[in-house]
């Protein structure tokens, strides 16, 4: 999927690997990706899952989550590596 890739990619050129839901909603947002926090949340879970970022939550439910890149995620993020679920990055110029 686009948005875990989306994801992920916003998450390798954050400060210390790490964000907020609130900034990935704005950088979704900002590349018309566009989703509620609630699908953002759910595509956190499921990345955590797959061990491609480590999830955290503050102030329970209604709270912040915050994500960190693993390695994996970062392979991932890069076109490294592939997991099913999540979209491929495009080919990038050699130029």
């Amino acid at each position: 999927m686009e948005t875990r890739l989306a994801i992920l990619i916003c998450l390798s050129d954050a400060p210390e690997y790490t964000a907020t839901d609130g900034i990935l909603h704005g950088y979704l947002v900002g590349i018309g990706l566009g989703e509620s926090y609630d699908a953002i949340r759910s595509h956190l879970a499921w990345l955590d899952e797959q061990g491609l970022v480590i999830r955290q939550t503050a102030g329970g439910q209604l709270g912040m989550t915050l994500a960190t890149l693993t390695q994996a995620g970062q392979d991932v993020s890069a076109g490294r590596s592939q997991v099913p679920g999540v979209a491929r990055p495009r080919p990038r110029s050699g130029i």
